[in-house]
């Protein structure tokens, strides 16, 4: 885990080590244990220039090097001097930067030594380059991790850039035709920018609808980001972009789960917990009490006391999680997750997030996160990892992901119904929903929603929803008339279900929790691992038909019946879901009710022109008066706010919370 960035001038022109220097700096909170650069001739006629810190970077002389790439490095494989980076092959004709982690580095070394390849550390960053000199493009399909790099072929004259499946480590850059350069974060590519821009377009989608980090484009209205599954070439005057992984059809026929599916899920889990144990660093677990990380602890546990091929100097070691609580139960977890310490003997430590702390901390988080998220619970994300940080954590197992896998929201069972509508299965839909009834209940708004989404015609769905929201109302009419895009209906590939999943692990969902999880955890040298989205499971069991994720009023009924024997029976049979919540709507009628009226009605936030003030004063003074539950809207005109004065206002801001 580490930062990347570089520079590449296809017109010949020199690259500036200085400002190379100051990319990588403002990157340096994640990766504390090195730094490293090279400068390089595109013609190869000159010997690369390699340079250590910033401190220490010197002239490179008359020479005129078109390309340089940089790196921060945060040591979690290999921690010797033979991990560091930039690194090259034997042979000189290819350097890499890389940010992530191959979790089968050791099985492709075993391959590639066959096939004749040397290496000289012990590293997975070796790996990568040994399997990129070895297939070309196609070794992105043999790499089970995460990852973001960019590789400077000599041989073929070109800059090959690659992001991982799903998007688990980040990949933005800016190109103009005649220059390109990329960083892991949009910080590291403002010094070669300048004074960014708002992209008044995703603005405009994330306060109507909270639409975040959805497609190629950025807050920023000059950076965009490679999509996961994504490479992308710069060579002959010209960038082109390529997809080398997709997610697989689904099957057609209903069907109920066999013992064969649960094993074959069991044993994919397990081998991606084994995977990502592979470090020589210590490891602790995200432990929210739900089903999802409860699993990554049990079976790691399992795994640990086994010594079932994982490091040995992990072996004997006591398990440590990191937990968010409240001392509101409606909000607090510890209930279910002392089970899980009860039955692994893990070593429990919980972070209380305060929002009074958060008032002080939120600028902070806001720079950090670099554009606007979705809710106040990514402070209560932020404190673990800082938690965990202080206990010497470098690497953390966490359980994003499997709600988008297995359909784990509640949300699921709206398109599931509106499935059962469509096929005309009426006593199958009465089964469903009365079971749906009995064990939570009526079913939520956003599940309603969902059945009304995936049966009426879009141009309904367009009209009817900013008004069932509200944004019709506190949205300024001219920014509504300007920015409102109307987007093309969505053409589902398989059942509604299956079209949902699509959504949320491709676009509008999964990207955006990926983004938190990784600003966070680096905020504080810690490296995420994802056990939920190794693509082994992700492949097998998105293949598999809704019935074995939905069942009864149950979710994610495959993980259920896998974790048969392995998680406490509360756990593995609890109906109720949290997360890393926290109780935003009262957070906002007391300890930020300040901090919020100062902000809002500022002459700054007026002058924006987002907004229509009088609206979202009545709609603030309904949430104070507790006749509207408005929070996470309340939260997206603060943060777009506070994201405006960090970002494209400059530093003038004189607010103690700035």
């Amino acid at each position: 885990m580490c930062a990347i960035a570089g520079i590449f001038h296809v017109m010949g022109e020199p690259v500036d080590l200085g400002l190379l220097g100051r990319m990588i700096e403002r990157q340096a909170h994640r990766g504390p244990d090195g730094e490293g650069y090279v400068l390089l001739s595109a013609s190869g006629r000159e010997p690369p220039y390699v340079a250590g810190r910033a401190a220490a970077i010197a002239s490179p002389g008359e020479r005129r090097y078109p390309i340089g790439l940089g790196h921060r490095r945060l040591a979690i494989v290999d921690l010797s001097e033979g991990g560091h980076q930039p690194m090259a092959t034997e042979d000189g004709h290819c350097w890499i930067t890389y940010n992530g982690e191959i979790y089968n580095y050791l099985e492709l070394r075993a391959e590639l030594k066959a096939l004749g390849h040397r290496f000289r550390s012990e590293s997975d960053t070796e790996v990568l380059l040994a399997a990129y000199r070895q297939w070309g493009s196609a070794c992105l399909e043999r790499f089970n991790g995460m990852f973001a790099f960019a590789l400077w072929d000599g041989r073929n004259g070109r800059l090959f850039c690659a992001r991982d499946r799903f998007g688990e480590k980040p990949f933005y850059y800016v190109w103009d035709g005649a220059r390109f350069a990329f960083a892991s974060e949009i910080k590291g590519l403002l010094p070669f920018l300048g004074q960014p821009r708002p992209n008044h377009r995703a603005v405009y989608a994330y306060l109507d609808g909270g639409s975040l980090d959805y497609a190629d484009s950025t807050f920023f209205e000059d950076v965009r980001q490679l999509p996961p599954a994504h490479y992308l070439v710069v060579g002959e005057g010209k960038l082109t972009t390529h997809r080398y992984w997709r997610l697989p059809e689904s099957e057609s026929t209903p069907r109920n789960a066999q013992p064969e599916d649960v094993e074959r899920f069991r044993q994919l889990f397990q081998d991606a917990v084994r995977l990502r144990l592979r470090c020589d660093v210590p490891v602790g677990s995200c432990l929210s009490g739900g089903l999802d990380s409860s699993s990554i602890v049990c079976v790691a546990n399992t795994l640990l006391r086994n010594a079932a091929g994982v490091p040995s100097h992990l072996i004997g070691a006591r398990q440590k999680t990191f937990s968010s609580c409240f001392e509101d139960p409606a909000y607090d977890e510890r209930r279910f997750i002392r089970f899980v310490v009860e039955r692994t003997g893990a070593e429990p430590h919980y972070a209380f997030p305060d929002p009074k702390e958060f008032v002080d901390t939120v600028a902070r988080v806001v720079r950090q996160q670099e554009e606007p998220f979705g809710s106040t619970s990514i402070f209560a994300q932020w404190t673990v990892m800082r938690l965990a940080a202080q206990h010497g954590i470098r690497v953390l197992l966490d359980g994003q992901g499997a709600d988008e896998v297995l359909a784990g929201y509640h949300g699921f069972f709206g398109a599931w119904f509106a499935d059962f509508l469509v096929q005309g299965r009426w006593r199958r839909l009465w089964e469903e929903w009365r079971a749906y009834r009995q064990r939570h209940g009526a079913l939520p708004p956003q599940a309603m929603a969902n059945v009304a989404r995936a049966l009426l015609p879009r141009i309904v769905v367009r009209t009817v929803r900013p008004l069932m929201t509200g944004s019709a109302a506190w949205l300024a009419p001219e920014f509504r008339r300007r920015w409102k895009e109307e987007s093309a209906a969505d053409q589902p590939e398989g059942s509604h279900l299956q079209a949902m999943q699509r959504r949320l692990l491709e676009r509008n969902g999964l990207r955006a929790l990926l983004h938190y999880e990784d600003r966070n955890a680096m905020a504080f040298g810690i490296e995420p691992r994802l056990p939920f989205l190794d693509h082994r499971l992700v492949e097998s069991v998105f293949a598999l038909p809704s019935e074995l994720k939905l069942h009864e009023g149950w979710t994610k009924v495959l993980l259920r019946k896998a974790m048969e024997g392995i998680l406490p029976d509360p756990v593995q049979w609890r109906a109720d879901k949290l997360g890393f919540a926290t109780p935003e709507d009262e957070w906002f009628r007391t300890t930020l009710r300040e901090m919020a009226q100062d902000i809002l009605f500022d002459s700054r936030t007026r002058s924006r022109g987002y907004f229509n003030v009088d609206a979202m004063r009545r709609e603030f003074e309904a949430h104070l008066a507790g006749r509207k539950n408005l929070g996470f809207v309340l939260w997206r005109w603060l943060n777009i706010e506070l994201w405006c004065r960090e970002f494209a206002d400059g530093p003038a801001c004189a607010a103690p919370w700035c």
